[in-house]
């Protein structure tokens, strides 16, 4: 009788503690779902950026009549690298950045002012 009554109890005291973690995990996973569709602004603003970023690369490559291959060797880059750079697949490096602006002729910051 009393093995009886210490196996119940402690069958309710394994329940209950899987309960909680449950529900400790539930919370959890609802305050990263929370703090993602927060942030959802935040990657559209990013993604906005880096296109804009490739279409001002590729406006200043074509102003200055150079094809991507020029510039890729120029840079010491990939024909590729320069192509996902104006997709906006992919962004170049600050030394790149850099190496671009002088190549086009411009600074820098003219290169980052003119992205939205």
């Amino acid at each position: 009788m009393r093995f009886t009554i210490v196996w119940g109890v402690l069958n309710l005291a394994l329940s209950a503690a899987i309960l909680v973690a449950l529900v400790f995990l539930f919370v959890l996973a609802v305050k990263a779902l929370k703090r993602y569709l927060g942030a959802k602004p935040v990657r559209e603003e990013k993604a906005e950026t880096a296109r804009s970023l490739g279409e001002v690369l590729k406006l200043h490559r074509t102003r200055c009549k150079m094809t991507q291959e020029f510039v890729a060797e120029a840079l010491g880059v990939s024909r590729q690298a320069v192509s996902k750079w104006e997709s906006g697949r992919s962004d170049p490096s600050t030394s790149n950045l850099i190496a671009l602006a002088k190549l086009f002729g411009v600074a820098p910051e003219e290169l980052l002012k003119q992205t939205r």
